[in-house]
């Protein structure tokens, strides 16, 4: 599971339906993560996700009843990406490692 999981959630599979992006990410918090995490975290993720892509990553996101990111209730979109896996959903330049992408990161 794990990454191969992500990656496959988020892309497709050939021949299959794509599951609608909530759906995607509660298998994600759910499965791919030990201790499971809250399925109140679905909207989180999917603003932290909006926020890579409008190139926010800093942005402040509330974070839902009785969660904290240290000691604080709302997180910035980075750790929300990080803490949960969402490589997959994010736009390529973020978490690549090729040299393109590492040019436009330190562009950003």
């Amino acid at each position: 599971m794990g990454n191969n999981l992500s990656i496959e959630l988020a892309n497709g599979v050939e021949g299959l339906q794509p599951l609608p992006l909530e759906t995607q990410l509660r298998i994600q918090l759910q499965n791919n993560h030990y201790p499971p995490v809250p399925v109140s975290m679905v909207p989180v993720c999917i603003a932290a996700i909006d926020a890579f892509y409008d190139e926010a990553t800093e942005r402040l996101i509330e974070l839902p009843e009785g969660i904290t990111w240290r000691g604080e209730t709302s997180a910035p979109a980075w750790a929300i990406a990080e803490q949960h896996h969402l490589d997959a959903w994010l736009p390529h330049a973020w978490y690549c490692d090729c040299p393109d992408c590492k040019e436009q990161q330190c562009d950003n």
